[in-house]
């Protein structure tokens, strides 16, 4: 009678491959994108690797580690078309259209690192490289460069998270009191007053128009209180 040669439990046996930061980042990613962030535990991450869960903790020493390694990895992924020619405002909206691009690529992370991880942009990652420079190029003094770029991510932030977790959508269908179908010209059927609501690239496309237009109209005022003073 042939003898049954019994293997090890899963996650028990000696891996082919030996386990890396690297490695575990992009397992955890995978289950993320799957599952949420919320699901994501040591041992299904170590099931996921075929590994035993304590092996996982030589390499990171918690679940915030690992989203902490996640969340740089996905920043440090981001890519954008460099266009050193193009008025500022052209470059300031492609970046800002590929960086939803990859919050619409990994939204269950994206959405708990707006929330949760306060420091998940870098002063080396791409994104936050390529915003300062941008911002610079515009004609921002450099004392304030920063600021700016600060104040421009934190917007389109805030309109990414509300856009992911649907409160943009649930807004944007909202009234104001006393308005009526068919006031200022629109009719039942126009699309903004659609029960759908407007269309939400048309929405991240707005938000991007009133950035813009309020940072022209920033460098216009300073430039004209400079010509004043002469």
């Amino acid at each position: 009678m042939e003898k049954q040669v019994r293997r090890p439990p899963r996650g028990t046996r000696k891996r082919d491959v030996p386990l890396t930061e690297a490695g575990i980042y992009a397992a955890a990613l995978r289950l993320i994108d799957a599952d949420g962030v919320e699901a994501l535990t040591m041992r299904k991450l170590a099931t996921e690797l075929d590994a035993n869960p304590m092996s996982l903790y030589h390499h990171v020493p918690n679940k915030e580690a690992v989203l902490r390694g996640v969340t740089r990895m996905v920043g440090a992924r981001f890519r954008t078309v460099t266009l050193e020619d193009a008025p500022w405002q052209e470059r300031i909206r492609l970046l800002a259209t590929d960086f939803r691009t990859l919050a619409h690529r990994h939204p269950e992370l994206m959405v708990y690192s707006f929330s949760h991880q306060p420091d998940f942009i870098q002063s080396d990652d791409p994104f936050w490289t390529a915003l300062t420079a941008i911002v610079e190029a515009a004609g921002v003094p450099r004392s304030e460069v920063s600021e700016i770029a600060a104040l421009m991510v934190a917007v389109v932030i805030g309109v990414l998270a509300a856009e992911l977790n649907g409160s943009l959508h649930q807004w944007s269908t909202l009234k104001p009191p006393g308005f009526h179908d068919g006031e200022d010209g629109d009719g039942a059927d126009s699309a903004d007053t659609a029960p759908e609501g407007p269309d939400q690239d048309h929405m991240f496309r707005l938000v991007m128009d009133t950035l813009i237009m309020g940072l022209e109209r920033r460098l216009t005022g300073d430039r004209d209180g400079r010509d004043a003073g002469l």
